[in-house]
């Protein structure tokens, strides 16, 4: 069963599109990547010439970050990453800069559900485990949520804050290996946004369902690295339109698919695992103000508020590691992208999925 919670702006007589970054004779690669001649730096005037989005620049610098450097994390462009723990081979950085960005986003994922932690028709849960914990922040909402309920965030970074509810603990995990856990253990299972970091769709969700009680639920929230766009189309050489490029490349080159939500890998893996009783709703998460609608509005905001934090982050390694690019090429091509980001015209968004299921009792 699919249901859709789109975002209710309906585009009306479009603006004239923007110009392009277009480049007249940029070869493409067999994967359609451009390569970083294509991208011309930008001057400083053009850099400024719309500096309206400090708006949430005092929210950005005031978010509480939560890291902590316990391992030794490998240093990449001058970012930090997991350890190498089992097959952990993470493409986003764990620094305290990244942690920043990973906080609004959880607070984004939130407000785009409604409040809501979580969508499953779950009841009188005693043990839950969240996978991919990140920062901790939903294991920590969920424990002040449900004082009853025993709380277990794994990840492989420990980026999680030392005080949290009594309920509430953190575990060093990698996802990819054999979980540690008895059969039957958990009356929920709660994932969010593993895209780029699993090698066995499949066998992970084999694990959870091995792991999951009878008659629990798993639930799996996922994000499409890709932008989406309302009311214009997004040239295939402009600086979004490479973003989805190089993260499928990506994905293929290190085994670590992209396209979870693209190639429908939770309900097939869900299912395939034995789960029953599967839900999938897609919502359109909006990036910047541009939605009418207040509360769009404000989801849009802080999605943009997300990458502005740590735009860097999110594509350091990937466009270095698939690429080749230098750090210098990547501050030209992040240039690009931010222009084209400011351009208020563009109704710009993003695929947000949620999919969950029960395990037969």
């Amino acid at each position: 069963m699919a249901e859709s919670a789109k975002s209710p702006e309906t585009p009306v007589s479009p603006k004239p599109p923007a110009a392009a970054e277009q480049s007249g004779s940029s070869p493409l690669t067999d994967a359609g990547i451009l390569p970083a001649s294509h991208w011309q730096p930008i001057t400083e005037q053009e850099e400024e010439e719309d500096d309206g989005d400090s708006a949430f620049s005092d929210l950005a610098s005031s978010t509480a970050s939560l890291s902590s450097s316990v391992l030794q994390y490998r240093t990449i462009l001058g970012r930090t990453y997991a350890s190498d723990i089992g097959k952990a081979d993470s493409w986003i950085p764990n620094d305290e800069r990244h942690t920043e960005s990973m906080d609004i986003h959880h607070h984004t994922s939130t407000l785009l559900l409604g409040g809501k932690l979580f969508l499953a028709p779950i009841k009188d849960v005693q043990k839950v485990i969240d996978i991919g914990t990140g920062t901790g922040l939903w294991a920590i909402d969920f424990g002040d949520e449900h004082p009853e309920a025993e709380v277990i965030g794994t990840d492989v970074s420990v980026i999680q804050p030392g005080w949290v509810p009594p309920n509430v603990k953190f575990e060093i995990d990698d996802a990819n290996a054999n979980w540690t856990w008895k059969d039957n253990t958990f009356d929920f299972v709660h994932l969010r946004c593993m895209l780029g970091t699993i090698v066995d769709w499949n066998g992970l969700y084999r694990e959870a369902f091995r792991c999951c009680k009878p008659g629990g639920w798993i639930e799996h929230h996922e994000e499409a690295a890709a932008w989406r766009c309302d009311n214009k189309v997004i040239p295939e050489d402009s600086a979004m339109g490479q973003w989805e490029k190089v993260y499928t490349e990506g994905g293929k080159k290190f085994g670590r698919t992209f396209r979870v939500i693209q190639d429908d890998l939770q309900q097939k893996g869900m299912e395939e695992a034995g789960f029953v009783d599967i839900v999938v709703k897609d919502f359109q998460c909006p990036v910047g103000d541009w939605p009418k609608d207040p509360k769009q509005k404000e989801i849009g905001a802080f999605a943009k508020l997300v990458l502005d934090t740590d735009l860097e982050g999110f594509i350091n390694y990937m466009w270095n590691a698939v690429n080749g690019w230098s750090p210098e090429e990547i501050q030209v091509y992040l240039a690009h992208l931010r222009r084209q980001m400011r351009d208020r015209s563009l109704h710009t968004w993003y695929p947000h999925r949620v999919v969950y299921a029960r395990k037969p009792e």
